[in-house]
């Protein structure tokens, strides 16, 4: 494994969902549970294919694609209803963290000062906080759904405000590398999530504990 990025940076910022853990099958039940309460939705079928397929998509993009058809009122309320259903329904059952996640962290939290871009719903990064008791890890954290603003604003943010140096992004989607990029931030690129990204990024890992041994 190649170890010439050691020493580099002095922060790590992580996209969620593909990168820290995966929660598709709880979030695809949920959708569901929406899309029934709807009567103009009944012929719909959310899957798990659908759901990874809008993975990393900001989440008025992921039902504008989803949902062409509706109306602006119709997809506003699918909207809402799939909103509240998703953390209603997180809150239960949760996603699914990836192997050795909690003790990587906290070796690269030892090197490192660590932060969550993504660009979910407001609430979504402080529920995963919840569930995986993991918010002494992470110094700060940004989402589309807090300020309406693209990722690579939000990752902008994270910087300026904690007057960050040398930073590296962590993602696993084109739409992470390109958010990256545009914030003027290296980009590591996590193979076993949703997306493909096949160059520009400075490393590629296998897996999340992989960090340890390039970091």
């Amino acid at each position: 494994m190649d170890s010439t990025l050691k020493d580099k940076y002095d922060s790590i910022i992580f996209d969620l969902d593909g990168t820290l853990w995966d929660s598709t099958d709880t979030i695809t039940g949920a959708w569901q549970t929406a899309l029934d309460k709807a009567p103009y939705m009944s012929h719909e079928v959310m899957s798990r294919e659908r759901v990874r397929s809008i993975t990393g998509m900001t989440y008025d993009a992921i039902f504008e694609k989803l949902f062409p058809f509706l109306s602006t009122d119709q997809r506003a309320e699918v909207q809402r209803l799939c909103s509240l259903s998703e953390l209603e329904i997180l809150h239960k059952q949760g996603g699914t963290l990836y192997p050795k996640l909690e003790e990587t962290l906290i070796e690269l939290g030892k090197k490192y000062k660590l932060y969550i871009v993504s660009n979910c719903q407001n609430g979504y990064i402080e529920l995963f906080l919840d569930l995986s008791n993991m918010h002494s890890h992470f110094l700060a954290h940004q989402c589309f759904g807090t300020n309406g603003n693209p990722k690579a604003d939000n990752i902008r943010d994270i910087v300026n405000d904690n007057e960050l140096q040398a930073p590296v992004y962590v993602g696993d989607t084109m739409g992470d590398y390109d958010a990256a990029t545009k914030a003027g931030v290296p980009f590591i690129f996590a193979s076993y999530g949703f997306g493909v990204v096949e160059s520009g990024q400075v490393a590629t890992i296998n897996n999340f504990e992989e960090l340890k041994v390039i970091l």
